[in-house]
C-alpha cells in the first residue's frame, strides 16, 4: 500500500471504539459515564510486575506483525481499551545497530492510524518513519526501518501518529517499547521496561473521551498504569542493582518520579547514555521522554515508586494537573519489594559511552513559537501562528548543516517540544535547568519561557514533523513540517 498524505480536515474523531462522554464523579478506577451502567470492578493492584513479550532480531532482521484493535486487559480487568496484538503495551521490539526492522501494521480500528518509531534515527521517507502515511480501517501497511549502524544503544518506543487521532489512540492504550541493544554491560541483575501510561474508563470498561477543557489543558487519565498494571510489585534483593527503563507514554502527564528511601542513578536520557552515572532524588519525564535509571535496594522492605504533581501552568486559575483526573498526590506507580540476604554487587562504571553530537560550525539560527490563542472558531493551537498543514513545508534545511533553534512559549502552559528523526542537545533554557550535553528528542518548554537547542542535520534527508508532545495540542494543530534536503 502506498503512503498517502493526511489532511487535518480529514482527521476523524474516535468512533466505534466504545468511547463514552465524560461526566463528573471520578474515582481512582473509572468515571461514571452517560452511557455506563453499574460499576466496573476495581483494579487489581500489587500483582508482580509483568513485562511485555520481547521480540528479538535474528541475523540482522526483525520481522513482526502488529495489529491495532480494541479489547485488552488493563489492571487485571477486561476492557474495551486499545492494544497491539491484544495487549497494552504491545510487544517490546528489540533490535541492534545495522538491523532492518520490518513491521506489517494491520488496522482493526474504526479510524485511520499509522506508526511512529519514537527515538531511532531512521529515514522518514517512503515506508520508513513517515508521519504522513495513512492506514485506513481494515487495511495494512508494510514498514521497513533501517537502524543506522551508528545508532546508540538505548530505550525508545512506538505509538500511532495519524494527525487528529494521536491522543485518542495513545490514551486508548496503543504503545510499546522499542529497544536498541548492544550497549555496555551494566552490572545489574534485571533490565526492566516500565512503560507508564494513563487512561480513564467508564463503568463499562470503555475509554472516556475528553471534554473541551481537558483537550485544551491536555488530558490526564484517572488511572496511571505501569506496563498496563495498577501499582505492580517489583521484586528485588538488597544490594543487587536493577536497570529500569522508564518511558513516559502518557498523552499529557509530566512525571516527576522518585523511589522512597533511595536515589535513582540516571544513566541515560531519550535513548542515549550520559557521560557518567548521575545520582538523583527525582527524575522528570515530559510526555515522550525516556530515562534509564539504576536502582540499588538499600535493604529489605517495601518502597513506593511515586510521581509527584507537576505544575504545567494553568489558564484562568486552573492548575495544569488536568481536569477530570482523580489521583491523590504523590501518586503511587509501583512498589519495590526488597527481600532476602543482602548481596554486595560491583559499582557502576565511572564513565558511560555518551553520544556526543558532531562538532562543526553553526550554519543558521532559527526561532519558532508554540502559541495558544482565541480564534474565530475558539482556541487555536499553532506553531508560528499557523495550524498544521501536511502539504506545506514550514522549515527547509540543508543536509549536512548544524542549526541552533530557540523554541519560545509565550503562553500559560508548558509545551514539550519533540522533533522526529534528528535529535538535539539542549544549550540553555529560561528555567535555568542544567543541560546534560547529550542528545535527546523531547524537552519541556516552560510556560512563558524558552529553550535553545542545537540540531545536527548531518544525516538522513527527508520530510518529517516537529510538534508539542501534549498530543491533544498536536491533534489540534500544534505541529509543523520540516524538509531536510540534499
Amino acid at each position: 500500500m502506498s503512503p498517502e498524505p493526511i489532511s487535518r480536515r480529514r482527521a476523524l474523531v474516535l468512533g466505534g471504539l466504545g468511547v463514552a462522554s465524560l461526566a463528573a464523579g471520578a474515582t481512582g478506577w473509572a468515571i461514571t459515564a452517560q452511557t455506563g451502567g453499574g460499576e466496573l470492578a476495581p483494579p487489581i493492584s500489587g500483582a508482580p510486575l509483568a513485562e511485555p513479550p520481547i521480540l528479538d532480531s535474528r541475523g540482522g532482521r526483525l520481522q513482526v506483525e502488529l495489529t491495532a484493535a480494541s479489547g485488552v486487559r488493563l489492571a487485571g480487568r477486561d476492557t474495551a481499551a486499545l492494544g497491539f496484538n491484544g495487549t497494552s503495551p504491545g510487544p517490546t521490539l528489540r533490535v541492534r545497530p545495522g538491523d532492518e526492522l520490518a513491521v506489517r501494521l494491520t488496522n482493526r480500528l474504526d479510524q485511520p492510524t499509522n506508526l511512529h518509531t519514537h527515538g531511532p534515527r531512521v529515514s522518514p521517507q517512503g515506508n520508513g518513519d513517515n508521519p504522513f502515511i495513512r492506514i485506513d480501517p481494515g487495511a495494512w501497511f508494510d514498514y521497513r526501518y533501517r537502524i543506522p549502524p551508528e545508532q546508540p544503544a538505548g530505550t525508545h518506543w512506538y505509538h500511532p501518529h495519524h494527525h487528529g487521532t494521536v491522543a485518542d489512540q495513545l490514551f486508548g492504550g496503543l504503545a510499546g517499547a522499542l529497544l536498541v541493544d548492544h550497549g555496555p554491560d551494566l552490572p545489574v541483575d534485571h533490565d526492566r521496561v516500565l512503560l507508564i501510561t494513563d487512561i480513564t474508563l467508564d463503568a463499562g470498561g470503555r475509554v472516556v473521551a475528553p471534554g473541551p477543557m481537558e483537550r485544551m489543558m491536555g488530558r490526564q487519565g484517572a488511572l496511571v498504569l505501569v506496563n498496563g498494571q495498577h501499582q505492580p510489585d517489583i521484586p528485588a534483593t538488597p544490594g543487587v542493582p536493577q536497570r529500569w527503563r522508564l518511558i513516559n507514554g502518557c498523552v499529557s502527564r509530566v512525571l516527576a518520579i522518585r523511589l522512597d528511601g533511595h536515589q535513582l542513578t540516571q544513566v541515560a536520557l531519550d535513548g542515549t547514555f550520559l557521560p557518567a552515572p548521575l545520582p538523583r532524588d527525582q527524575v522528570r519525564l515530559a510526555p515522550g521522554n525516556r530515562v534509564d535509571v539504576v536502582v540499588r535496594p538499600t535493604g529489605p522492605g517495601r518502597y513506593r515508586l511515586r510521581t509527584d504533581a507537576v505544575d504545567r501552568g494553568g489558564m484562568g486559575g486552573m492548575m495544569g494537573r488536568g481536569g477530570g483526573e482523580a489521583i491523590s498526590w504523590p501518586a503511587t506507580l509501583a512498589t519495590m519489594t526488597s527481600a532476602g540476604t543482602p548481596v554486595s554487587a560491583p559499582p557502576l562504571p565511572a564513565a558511560l559511552p555518551a553520544d556526543i553530537p558532531p562538532s562543526g560550525s553553526v550554519t543558521r539560527s532559527r526561532q519558532t513559537a508554540f502559541q495558544m490563542g482565541m480564534g474565530a472558531g475558539g482556541m487555536r493551537f499553532t506553531i508560528d501562528g499557523r495550524s498544521f498543514d501536511p502539504d506545506r513545508d514550514d522549515q527547509t534545511v540543508r543536509l549536512g548543516t548544524i542549526e541552533d533553534w530557540t523554541i519560545t512559549n509565550p503562553g500559560p502552559l508548558a509545551h514539550p517540544f519533540h522533533l522526529h528523526i534528528w535529535p538535539f542537545t539542549v544549550l540553555a533554557s529560561s528555567d535555568g535547568a542544567a543541560p546534560t550535553g547529550t542528545a535527546q528528542d523531547v524537552v519541556l518548554v516552560p510556560a512563558g519561557g524558552w529553550v535553545r537547542v542545537r540540531i545536527p542535520f548531518t544525516a538522513r534527508p527527508g520530510r518529517s514533523v516537529y510538534h508539542c508532545h501534549i498530543l491533544d495540542h498536536e491533534d489540534l494543530g500544534m505541529m509543523a513540517t520540516i524538509n531536510v534536503q540534499e
